[in-house]
């Protein structure tokens, strides 16, 4: 699959108001709607069509399921029955438990939860088999559209579906989150935090819960009470664990919601409870503080209520929070972003966006470990002015995503694994090389490498400038992605390729014949035996005339130049037009040649005659063109190979084609970038 440069300029953070229209028809949800009531028709969406493929792509359905629309399921459908709220979230035949954690997350904050669900929706009189939901995909708000035919079995809802029979909104996101990333199958397996952040463009942190900082009571208080999303679960040690149940009554391998956390009077001591809920909506917790324990004896019923504590299997229940630690394994929160958090709430991030390519070959480094390619990523700076209020150092979150891994599982694509290094500035502009990365050690990275959509780390650094480098671990593994920057000052960011340059020195002016050196001799005896008097020769005698002579020369391992490198060298050298070359032109070329040449030995590292496409970089940089990772893609899907090298002819032939684009820019006066990418990008 082919990644673009995507450009990593950084861009205002995405507001909810301004949500695209993702439907492939290019209409909107109420253009859509009002022409089905116009029809008198039910919406049927042809891009998330009632069949097998929307279901699963790697399986047939085990069971005969039958698409029903609600109305078809139950005699009076609801949207939603007092509000949607958490008990509407209970797990069908999907091990989508990361979603539906995250969506009793949601029901927790009004705003957010009204954002994603539009809550004017029904299945009244304007009812035309049609709904909507938003959620965030990489700085960019989408609105997905979908029919309300859902897969039901025997009458009954196969997947997510509510407590009350009758109550269809849980069902219908569900709908919509798997149309967004492909099928039903696609939702299989995940981290809460990846819905989460979907859900709220916010930004995710992990906890390991054993190893968590000693006030992580008071960072979960802050957190819910900052409106953000909790999220909660307990390790394996192999597969077989997975949804295994613990003697206390909790699931191994499974995703809860934090939906509460309070410390409450008991025997004359307070103590610290936190509330969670199994997705399944029943098994729950059976231990101390659980539903029917005996310590809520001790607690007066206005304390009860205060808690909104009740005895019902419902999938909810109260722990102690020292129990919590001991049980649970990971602890994921999203902080919500400016846009998602109530105006009253004290405190609010500035965000910072980048969007950019790891490319085979020419920006897909992967980690520290391969230096030789390392220094090749994409790099970000990030200058750092403001010191957090009464602090020394600057605080900032940098999370790094990998973009639509889960929409392309059907086509064989896994979650990478992935990280980030951040350096000291030099004070230098311009793309960083091999030789700072192998003399500066980081200050800061990303606590491990992993196969996550995102990794996200808090930072506090002094202020300054640094370099971050997002990578994969891996080279040559290609993906999209989108760096954020959460910082409670404003931090300024730019992308260090985003300069097109072209330095070349003045052409070489030919030895008059008098003072013709050996070399120039041979080449007009050459010259002359093969082009006759004119002392011209065309494409073909060209091709003789550099392959011979470079057969000559011991150092250089090439293989023989191509046709077609001979007549582009015409097209570069010929001033009087007619599609041949004569000695005085041959001779400007030649001295352009050698310099060519010896910039490919230098690069060429192990004298095979051929380089990485990863020196490419800095051997044009040599030539004299500075290029952004944009050009630099495009030039290394077009003149390398399968392995990542770059033979001189591709060389040759490179610099040609940026040579003729510089002479037509220069002539024009009109952007690099866009003359450049017409000459090389065919």
């Amino acid at each position: 699959m082919p990644y673009l440069y995507q450009d990593s300029k950084p861009r205002p953070h995405a507001l909810p108001g301004a949500a695209r229209a993702a439907h492939g028809s290019g209409k909107g949800y109420e253009e859509l709607k009002q022409e089905c009531l116009h029809k008198g028709v039910l919406f049927e969406d042809p891009d998330f069509p009632a069949c097998n493929s929307s279901l699963f792509f790697s399986e047939k359905p085990p069971i005969p399921f039958i698409w029903k629309r609600p109305r078809d399921i139950v005699k009076d459908p609801k949207f939603t029955i007092g509000g949607a709220t958490r008990t509407d979230i209970c797990q069908g035949d999907l091990g989508d438990c990361w979603l539906l954690a995250a969506i009793a997350s949601l029901t927790l904050n009004e705003k957010t939860l009204s954002r994603v669900v539009p809550l004017d929706q029904n299945f009244g009189p304007d009812y035309a088999g049609i709904f909507h939901f938003q959620f965030w995909q990489h700085n960019e708000w989408v609105d997905v559209v979908i029919d309300d035919r859902l897969p039901t079995f025997k009458g009954r809802l196969v997947f997510l579906h509510s407590a009350e029979h009758n109550e269809f909104w849980s069902a219908l996101l569900e709908k919509a989150y798997a149309k967004l990333n492909g099928s039903y199958e696609a939702l299989k397996g995940g981290s809460t935090i990846e819905a989460m952040e979907d859900f709220t463009g916010g930004v995710g942190e992990m906890y390991e819960v054993k190893k968590a900082p000693d006030n992580f009571y008071e960072i979960l208080e802050k957190a819910l009470k900052r409106c953000s999303m909790v999220g909660c679960s307990i390790d394996t040690s192999s597969a077989a664990e997975s949804e295994a149940k613990t003697p206390f009554g909790l699931i191994k391998g499974h995703a809860y919601s934090v939906t509460g956390i309070d410390e409450v009077s008991y025997r004359g001591r307070q103590v610290q409870l936190i509330r969670i809920r199994n997705p399944w909506g029943q098994v729950e917790w059976n231990g101390p503080w659980s539903d029917n324990s005996l310590e809520w004896r001790s607690v007066s019923p206005s304390e009860q209520r205060r808690l909104s504590q009740a005895a019902l299997d419902d999938g909810e229940f109260w722990m102690k929070f020292e129990d919590f630690k001991v049980h649970f394994d990971k602890v994921e929160i999203c902080n919500l972003t400016p846009d998602a958090l109530e105006d009253s709430t004290a405190h609010k991030w500035e965000v910072t966006i980048h969007q950019g390519s790891w490319v085979r070959g020419s920006t897909a480094g992967g980690c520290r470990n391969f230096l030789e390619t390392f220094w090749t990523n994409p790099q970000i700076k990030l200058h750092l002015t403001e010191k957090d209020d009464g602090q020394d150092d600057c605080t900032f979150i940098a999370a790094l995503m990998q973009k639509d891994r889960r929409k392309l599982k059907k086509l064989g694509a896994e979650m990478l694994t992935i990280g980030y290094s951040i350096y000291e500035s030099p004070g230098r502009d311009g793309h960083l090389g091999k030789d700072f990365f192998r003399y500066h050690p980081s200050k800061a990275r990303s606590k491990t490498y992993i196969n996550l959509r995102e990794v996200s780390n808090r930072f506090k650094l002094p202020p300054g400038d640094y370099i971050l480098v997002p990578t994969t671990f891996e080279p040559h593994q290609e993906a999209d992605f989108c760096l954020r920057i959460f910082s409670e000052k404003k931090a300024i960011t730019e992308d260090l390729d985003e300069n097109v340059a072209i330095d070349l020195p003045e052409p070489p002016n030919p030895t008059p014949s008098p003072q013709e050196t050996e070399e120039e001799k041979q080449f007009r005896a050459l010259f002359e035996q093969i082009s006759g008097k004119d002392m011209e020769i065309a494409a073909e005698e060209l091709e003789y005339v550099l392959n011979a002579v470079l057969k000559k020369t011991n150092n250089i391992k090439f293989k023989n130049l191509s046709l077609i490198s001979c007549r582009n060298i015409i097209s570069l050298m010929d001033t009087s037009g007619n599609g041949k070359l004569e000695f005085k032109e041959f001779k400007v070329f030649w001295e352009k040649m050698k310099k060519w040449i010896n910039i490919f030995l230098q690069f060429d590292f192990d004298k095979s005659g051929s380089m990485s496409s990863y020196e490419l970089r800095s051997a044009l940089k040599a030539a004299g063109y500075q290029l952004n990772n944009y050009l630099l893609q495009l030039i290394v899907l077009r003149y390398s190979d399968e392995q990542f090298q770059i033979e001189f002819d591709d060389f040759l032939n490179c610099l040609i084609r940026l040579e003729n684009a510089s002479r037509v820019f220069q002539a024009l006066s009109v952007k690099n970038k866009d003359f450049i990418n017409l000459n090389i990008g065919e």
